[in-house]
């Protein structure tokens, strides 16, 4: 019998991650997680024994279990009792999956361990806790490493030219998006952004990265650490959310503001950041990058780029024909486009609430037109920007 602390096993394997691979797998039907009096118990069988960890998280408060090459595959088929509130799990990094149970309430980790006498079984025990002890467990520090991809991961910018756009196509992993007809938002990005990217690169004014190449979970301010060191002269979030029915449809193009253009812009940003709090990340240093002074001293040029770079994709959107929101530029406290230095921008590609945008995200020919346009709208802005930029600077 194995019966190791989770934290214990996640030094044995965090070393040496590497590309999800599904090594291990789960066994839906030998697995369970239930009630019990102030407590829930979960219960994973698996295929062969692997590193793992466990701990609490706040703000909601969660239980989050991080596994060495785990397929979930037929985790939604394990039903949880009322004390789960939500239950979700897909990659998180490199060679990493993760499974987050959302709870009602504040609960520390009673009992963690790894039984390999018959077969090989992950048992959990949270049990109810006053607000201090929560506290306590969840504020514990992450291992060194562990919260940001080591610099050699970061992807190298493409192709030669003088504008270096970092393409970030939005969610992945762990967090899929919006969901609509079998089609998920990460899925559905990155393939866009995968397309645009060769438009770009065929140019030959781009250079080109991306935020994720694969099906992985990226924190948001991971995404603007990499764009930093990527040199990136241009940020570009790619979406396809999902609203109440009726309430969005079209291309929308949102820059950064502390105060959002509309309801459904302020419900937009605050789910892309919850999104990423459910994901098992702590947004609360996100701020932190750098001085609040400094940041808004930056925006003081920045600001009035990314409202000329909104601007210019708008025009050449039109020109293309696209459809675009009745209201196609607006502004939202977005964490992913803080970056105090470098322009940003986030597009609505479509709403997949809508049946009119998922069949145009889908379309071939319109994708060609959206990437064709985007491409364009960069091209005016940049020439736009070289000739403001030395104005900007007496």
């Amino acid at each position: 019998m194995i019966r190791l602390i989770a934290f214990l096993l996640l030094i044995c394997g965090a070393a040496s991650a590497q590309d999800l691979s599904g090594l291990a797998r789960l066994d839906p039907a030998q697995s369970r997680i239930i009630d019990r009096w102030g407590a829930v118990e979960m219960d994973l069988t698996i295929s062969q024994p692997v590193p793992w960890r466990a701990r609490v998280m706040a703000d909601p408060p969660r239980l989050v279990l991080d596994f060495r090459e785990l397929d979930f595959a037929g985790i939604e088929g394990v039903t949880p009792g009322k004390r789960v509130t939500s239950l979700r799990a897909g990659s998180v990094r490199a060679g990493w999956s993760r499974l987050v149970l959302g709870l009602d309430g504040p609960y520390v980790i009673a009992r963690a361990g790894m039984d390999t006498a018959d077969g090989t079984r992950i048992s959990v025990r949270v049990e109810r806790a006053g607000d201090a002890n929560f506290a306590a467990q969840a504020s514990r520090p992450e291992p060194p490493g562990w919260s940001l991809p080591p610099a050699a991961d970061l992807p190298q910018p493409e192709g030669r030219g003088p504008l270096t756009v970092m393409l970030d196509p939005g969610h992945g992993g762990i967090d899929p998006g919006a969901e609509r007809g079998g089609t998920n938002e990460a899925t559905l990005m990155l393939s866009f952004a995968r397309q645009l990217k060769e438009e770009l690169l065929r140019d030959g004014i781009f250079r080109v990265a991306m935020t994720r190449d694969d099906d992985v979970f990226v924190p948001l301010e991971t995404r603007l650490t990499m764009a930093r060191e990527a040199g990136a002269t241009v940020f570009i979030s790619l979406h396809a959310d999902a609203l109440a029915e009726g309430q969005a449809t079209g291309a929308t193009l949102y820059t950064l503001a502390e105060e959002a253009s509309d309801k459904a812009a302020q419900a937009l940003a605050e789910r892309h950041d919850r999104d990423d709090l459910l994901a098992g990340v702590d947004l609360t240093g996100q701020d932190d990058i750098v001085a609040s002074v400094l940041m808004d001293i930056a925006r003081q040029e920045t600001g009035p780029r990314n409202e000329r770079l909104a601007l210019s994709l708008e025009r050449a959107m039109g020109a293309r024909g696209i459809t675009m929101h009745p209201r196609p530029r607006q502004s939202a406290n977005f964490s992913v486009l803080k970056s105090p230095e470098i322009p940003s921008i986030l597009i609505e590609l479509g709403f997949m609430s809508s049946p009119g945008d998922l069949r145009r995200l889908q379309d071939p020919g319109w994708r060609s037109w959206m990437t064709s346009a985007i491409r364009d709208g960069l091209k005016a802005w940049a020439a736009e920007d070289a000739a403001l930029r030395p104005l900007l600077r007496r």
